[in-house]
């Protein structure tokens, strides 16, 4: 005899079925009158699609004189991708870029076998108070991938497509989605967009890819009639058709994902790897300091300190 859902009334069916499957209240620190919330990794999810880091800077004010200064520092395995709302960051690396981040634009630096680069806000940025806001995720490279040279890529706002229809406005910033697609090299298949929605607006989830999330900046959202208000990521289930709803006041959300990875990631401080031994190599690496050398290299415009490797 084979079994019978509907005899067991402790089985949802239909619209009964969560969709969703995990979500995800990022933990906040204070690095000193600057918040940031990170939302992956978390004890639910380590990635999603090949989002493996997830980070929400700001919102935060500085006073003139007063700002960022994150030292030049080390990654392999990945992409970050530095996405603001407000501010400006400037951004130096050990290919040479020297460059400012500024809102709207997508900034995505491959690590590949391993580039430094430092973060500040500095020069004539402090000497007037300022905001910073936006989001630093990373991409954890494909095994094809992890070995691959370094390089940087940056697309302006006229360069990425925007998308409006029915109280949606959708800038697609990496990938591909809704038929529409972003011209930036990725080491597999991967989308991500920031969604603006009108009062009750409701947006769907792109159906081409396996694994898809949202993060809820301003505002609130609702899904299977459950509602979620700012700083929520939501993880949808694979394959399912979904879509998910503004509140009343609208919403702000950035929707996420990908293929999953070909197997798990192992990080340690700023390095993503497919084994632990690629982990190993590059820490020792680090630690040797050889900039002239060695794997890595300092910014040229920026080699005057880094940040050591930690302990443990």
């Amino acid at each position: 005899m084979s079994w019978n859902p509907l005899l067991d009334a402790s089985i949802p069916l239909g619209d009964a079925v969560d969709a969703i499957e995990a979500v995800i209240i990022p933990r906040a620190r204070d690095l000193g009158g600057f918040e940031v919330r990170r939302a992956l990794p978390s004890q639910q999810r380590q990635m999603v699609g090949p989002f493996i880091f997830f980070d929400q800077m700001g919102p935060a004010e500085f006073l003139t004189g007063q700002g960022i200064d994150v030292r030049p520092h080390p990654h392999i395995g990945l992409s970050t991708v530095t996405y603001l709302l407000k501010g400006k960051l400037h951004h130096r690396d050990s290919l040479g870029t020297d460059a400012w981040i500024t809102p709207g634009e997508v900034n995505l630096m491959t690590a590949g076998h391993g580039i430094t680069h430092s973060e500040r806000t500095d020069g004539d940025l402090r000497k007037t108070p300022f905001e910073l806001f936006g989001l630093q995720t990373w991409l954890a490279s494909s095994l094809a991938e992890e070995d691959a040279p370094a390089r940087f890529d940056n697309l302006g706002t006229a360069d990425l497509p925007m998308l409006e229809a029915e109280g949606k406005s959708v800038r697609l910033i990496l990938g591909s989605a809704w038929g529409a697609s972003v011209n930036l090299p990725l080491s597999s298949e991967t989308f991500y967009a920031d969604a603006t929605l009108a009062p009750h607006a409701a947006i769907p989830l792109p159906d081409n890819h396996e694994d898809r999330g949202v993060y809820v900046l301003a505002g609130e959202v609702s899904q299977g009639g459950r509602t979620y208000g700012a700083g929520s990521m939501l993880v949808f289930r694979p394959l399912d058709n979904i879509s998910v709803k503004a509140g009343p006041e609208g919403a702000r959300i950035m929707l996420l994902g990908g293929a999953t990875m070909e197997g798990p990631r192992y990080i340690w401080w700023n390095f993503v790897a497919s084994s632990r031994e690629r982990l190993e190599a590059a820490k020792e690496a680090w630690r040797a300091g050889d900039w002239m050398h060695g794997r890595f290299k300092l910014p040229p415009a920026d080699h005057d300190e880094f940040i050591p490797a930690p302990d443990h």
